[in-house]
């Protein structure tokens, strides 16, 4: 008789338990994990909605000071409600990507009319909020209210793709594949599959990097499929770079710092200045316009958006 072989189609979700990486890579956070302003209960579920819309494609250091003044400035979302769009963006300064102040801003304004001013705890409630996306709503539910659900970003993503899936980087974009594998990992307590959530992502943070793994200090390294493998180099399509430097999204950046520091309209001459390029700066400004970040006025003035 033969041995039964797999499915065709089989992936690692297919055969794969958790429950051997759960209790060191839980332990590890316990010992290890970042003292941030975000894990504090007292942050709250507004705390942690704003931490994760910040930290979208920003590093933690530059998050924290931003973060702080956000939180003093607008402590519960019907705070930042009340106050115009541009606020957000003028308060979002150089995060980058500033379409996630104007995003953030009208989830609050979301959250303050539908439910009573406070961040919903129910993930698909989370998830019909505008500018919030599945990661987002499972971050949201399971950081601010222990609930299980698979919290997928960059950093748990490879923590996967190496220890489970043996190899060194995930797919550029979030495959059906990886969710799959994500729900297969979760432990089946909430609280226990919370804390899951959050270690894991740490452990990619901080161990389980992108250029420079130190896998002496992994809790799993022993059970890394990857490195069993003899760490075999990324054989996929090329990893996307990001570029800045003359970039429309660097003469963006410099436009809306102009109009994030007056407080008044700003003539076109004032933002001509800021980039020798007339063809390029003239598509940054209707894109940031397009974007609604910028709102343009009669005798060709701009201003950040007011509504």
């Amino acid at each position: 008789m033969t041995a039964p072989t797999k499915p065709p189609h089989s992936s690692p979700a297919d055969d794969v338990s958790g429950a051997d990486l759960h209790a060191p890579v839980i332990d590890w956070f316990d010992d290890h994990a970042r003292d941030l302003p975000w894990r504090h209960p007292e942050a709250g579920a507004w705390g942690v909605m704003v931490s994760e819309f910040m930290l979208q494609q920003t590093p933690v250091s530059r998050v924290l000071p931003v973060y702080e003044q956000w939180l003093a400035r607008w402590p519960r979302p019907a705070d930042l409600a009340a106050d115009a769009p541009g606020e957000a963006v003028r308060a979002w300064g150089r995060l980058g990507y500033p379409r996630r102040a104007l995003r953030l801003h009208g989830a609050a304004v979301a959250i303050t009319e539908r439910h009573g001013g406070d961040v919903p705890s129910d993930h698909g409630q989370l998830l019909a909020l505008p500018g919030i996306g599945e990661y987002t709503a499972a971050a949201v539910a399971s950081f601010a209210y222990g609930q299980r659900h698979a919290v997928l970003d960059t950093n748990v993503r490879r923590v996967f793709a190496r220890a489970v899936t043996g190899v060194q980087y995930p797919p550029n974009a979030t495959t059906a594949a990886e969710r799959r594998l994500a729900r297969a990992l979760l432990p089946e307590d909430e609280g226990t599959a919370a804390r899951w959530a959050a270690a894991s992502m740490e452990l990619g943070a901080l161990v389980c990097t992108a250029k420079n793994e130190t896998c002496v200090r992994c809790p799993i390294a022993g059970q890394c499929a990857w490195r069993l493998a003899g760490k075999p180099e990324h054989d996929g399509p090329p990893r996307r770079g990001q570029t800045y430097a003359g970039t429309d999204r660097q003469v963006r950046g410099k436009l809306l710092a102009v109009l994030r520091e007056a407080h008044a309209p700003v003539p076109q001459e004032a933002l001509d200045r800021v980039w020798h390029e007339p063809v390029q700066r003239a598509r940054a400004l209707d894109g940031l316009v397009a974007d609604g970040l910028v709102e343009p006025l009669p005798g060709g003035t701009y201003r950040l958006p007011l509504t």
